[in-house]
């Protein structure tokens, strides 16, 4: 499987972004029971998780961004996404998209929020 991620940018404290996950040569059947998510890499930092979704139950946050990221999924799409709102300096990093599916990982997009 491929994920390729996009809608990362710049932007002012308190701004949002909505990034975006795509899964490419995986089938609807193997995409649909996996677990998508993001992680996130601050320089200087290791990387972090971020929050992940499965197709049941709720979805999953690391307490930094709860109440101020959704992640939600679009099977049909083979999509996940990141509507991230409230952003804070700290919250700039590089984001990649992970998936379950052989453990693979996006390319990761730059988020870069300035005060």
């Amino acid at each position: 499987v491929q994920l390729q991620a996009s809608g990362g940018g710049s932007v002012q404290v308190g701004g949002s972004l909505r990034l975006s996950c795509t899964a490419s040569g995986v089938i609807l059947s193997v995409f649909w029971p996996s677990s998508m998510g993001w992680y996130r890499q601050a320089p200087g930092k290791e990387r972090e998780f971020v929050a992940d979704i499965t197709d049941s139950g709720p979805p999953n946050y690391a307490d930094f961004v709860k109440g101020r990221f959704t992640i939600s999924r679009d099977n049909a799409k083979k999509r996940v996404y990141l509507q991230m709102n409230g952003l804070k300096p700290e919250d700039t990093a590089v984001y990649y998209c992970f998936s379950t599916i052989s453990n693979s990982w996006g390319q990761g997009t730059q988020v870069t929020v300035s005060s």
